[in-house]
This record gives C-alpha cells, structure tokens and sequence, in this order.
C-alpha cells in the first residue's frame, strides 16, 4: 500500500487504482457540480481566530452520541458500492472504524449485508436505510439490522428522485452495469482491480449484488434485475412510521432547513445530520457549515446534531465542532482509503483526519473538542 499525507494525495492514488465509471461515481457531484465548489469554498471561507500559547500537551477528542462515548467526533458516512472499490470494502471500512474507534454507518446499497458487515467488526455499526414502497420488505430488513446488534439508524431524507448524475449515464454505472467499449476498456487498464475485486468475488463464488435487497432482488449489478422501487412520495408520514417502528435512535440525514430540524424533533427524531448529500444531489443547495449555526441554536438542545459533505480535512471538522456539530461524518475519504489498501489503507485516511484534527485543536488552543465554539471563528 503507497503511503499518503492527506486527502488530496489519496484521491489522486484512488483514481489510479479505480475504474473511471467507479471513481466517478464516488468522486463527484451532479450537473454542472458547482455544489462540489460551494462546498469546498464555503468551508475555506470560514477562518479560525487562534489562541496563543494553549491548547496542552495531550488533547483530548472524545465525543459521547447516543450513549456510546467515541475517540473522535468523525463517523464514516454510509456510500453505495462500497465493495467494489475493494473486495469487500463495507467489511474493510468497519474493520479500520472500529481500529479507530469511531462508528461505521453500513448502507442499504452495500455490496455486503448488514449482518456480514456488523459480525466482521468488533466496533459499532450504524445502518441507513432507503425505504422501499413494500413496507414488509423495509421492515424485514431493519429486523435484520436489530438482530445483528445496530441499534442506530440513519434514514436519508434528501432523495425523493435520483439526481442527475449525467457522468453515471456516460459511464454506464446504473443498474445494471452497461458495458460498452469505453468501460471495457477501462477496466482492462486496470488489471489490479479486476483481480483483486471482481475476479476474488468469483473465486468466492458470489458476483456483487445489493446483498441488503430481498432476495427475490438480489441479483448481480451485472445483469438485469426484478425492480425493487423505492417510496415515490417519500415524505414526513413515512418518517413518523419509522420512528414508531424502530426501537433505538434515529437520525435523519439531508436537514438544510430549520423548519425541517423541528419537523425532525418533534416526530421524535434523536438526530439530524445538516448534509447537501456532498454536492451529490441538489447541484444548487446551500453549503452545510452556511445553515448549522440556525439549526444548531434551533434545535441543537433537543437533538444531536452532526454534520457532513465537503469535509476533506481535520481542519474542516475543527470548524463544523465549533459552529456546534457534536460529529462529522466523513464519505469519500475513508473510500479513496479502501481503494488504496482495504483496511489500513481506510484506517490511514481516518488517522490523517484525526491527525489534522488534533493539529488544529492544539493551533487553536483546545485541549479538549468541548472547548470548540464560534468565538474561535471569522465567518463570511
């Protein structure tokens, strides 16, 4: 595995390891991806008034959420087809957030099920869930994340249609897979992936499929499959449902909007997570770190809030705590890390992250993350 400094080297070792149709799809955004930008440059706008001569020897990153106590405010966010930047990424991605001890939340469209993924790791695995239209089916499923120990779950909220993600279409990255000459092609300049992803798969006698689908459903993503719809008109009734019927905390991820933050609490919500999906859904979305303050001082006393999408350094987490998030959740990071070098290779990119977190924590002057506020920010 090469080694890497920070983000930007990783994605660069990513992009070389991956097929173009799979680095895109975790790489970008959507249209003309100026919410990628936004993202980045909304964060850079943002700058620290530090303190001198503080800040310790020792600092101290511990985060509490939910009853579990953390060493460090970041969660490793739920991405689709994990396991296709590495054999078994979703169960890599786990093993090293459990290395790190910081949670790992497995996604519905994860190559692995969720009870593979939860016994494979020692460390605590949250689950997200895209409703289906049979609510026998979602409901089947969150019995199965139950069972195998989740006892928190995120429900994402920011997709009622599919984005348009016009690079997936070019690519052929839909389901199923569509091969043509130019993704033939690609895959073939990349050797290393070929045998060390899908050729293992087949050695293992399994093709990569959806393994959380039904499995009347569940077939390779490399040939056609019985459509399995989700919730057309997905809306705040169907977040009351599933509230009443899970039993332990829930979070609702894709919150831009304070009259939607008390929507959340007052259905029951545990948490919320202020996300623009990582400039990967709505191209013209406001930036997270431009709308937490309001929602924070909104509902930040009643629920937990966390946050999440452009975040490419510890630096940017240092930000998001001091506005008032009490966790980061990190995506394209740890999976530029898997693609690397599976377990180390993510565990690496979360330790860069801490790593830059306690830099700036010890620049800043805060020996511990509760110290963080907004008197420590200049914003735009």
């Amino acid at each position: 595995m090469k080694h890497f400094l920070n983000y930007r080297e990783a994605r660069q070792l990513a992009k070389r390891r991956l097929p173009r149709s799979i680095f895109e799809y975790i790489d970008r955004g959507t249209e003309d991806e100026t919410g990628l930008r936004h993202n980045r440059n909304a964060l850079d706008a943002v700058r620290i008034r530090s303190r001198a001569l503080a800040g310790g020897t020792v600092r101290n990153q511990n985060a509490s959420l939910f009853g579990k106590t953390y060493n460090s405010p970041i969660i490793v966010a739920p991405t689709a087809f994990a396991g296709l930047v590495w054999y078994r990424g979703e169960v890599q991605l786990a093993k090293a957030a459990a290395a790190n001890g910081i949670p790992f939340c497995a996604a519905t469209e994860a190559i692995d099920a969720v009870q593979e993924i939860a016994g494979a790791s020692d460390g605590e695995t949250w689950f997200q869930l895209y409703m289906w239209e049979d609510e026998n089916l979602w409901r089947d499923l969150l019995e199965r994340a139950w069972n195998c120990g989740v006892r928190v779950l995120v429900s994402t909220v920011d997709t009622v249609v599919s984005a348009n993600r016009e690079y997936n279409v070019r690519n052929g990255f839909g389901m199923p897979f569509r091969f043509g000459v130019r993704n033939v092609a690609d895959a073939a300049f990349h050797p290393r992936w070929v045998l060390g992803v899908i050729a293992r798969y087949l050695a293992a006698g399994r093709t990569p499929s959806f393994a959380n689908y039904p499995g009347a459903y569940r077939s390779s993503i490399f040939a056609a499959t019985k459509h399995l719809g989700l919730q057309p008109d997905l809306n705040w009734e169907h977040m009351r449902k599933l509230r009443n019927v899970w039993k332990g905390s829930l979070i609702l991820k894709g919150i831009l909007r304070t009259d939607d933050a008390i929507r959340a609490v007052n259905l029951g919500a545990d948490g919320i997570v202020v996300s623009n999906h990582g400039g990967r859904q709505l191209d013209i979305a406001v930036a997270p770190i431009e709308v937490l303050a309001e929602i924070v001082d909104t509902v930040g006393a009643q629920t937990t809030v966390i946050a999440d999408s452009g975040v490419q350094r510890g630096s940017d987490i240092l930000k998001l705590l001091a506005v008032g998030a009490k966790a980061v959740m990190v995506g394209r990071g740890p999976l530029y890390g898997t693609a690397i070098g599976g377990m180390p290779g993510a565990s690496q990119m979360i330790g860069v992250l801490r790593r830059e977190l306690d830099i700036a924590m010890a620049l800043t002057g805060c020996e511990d993350i509760r110290e963080l506020n907004r008197s420590l920010l200049e914003m735009p």
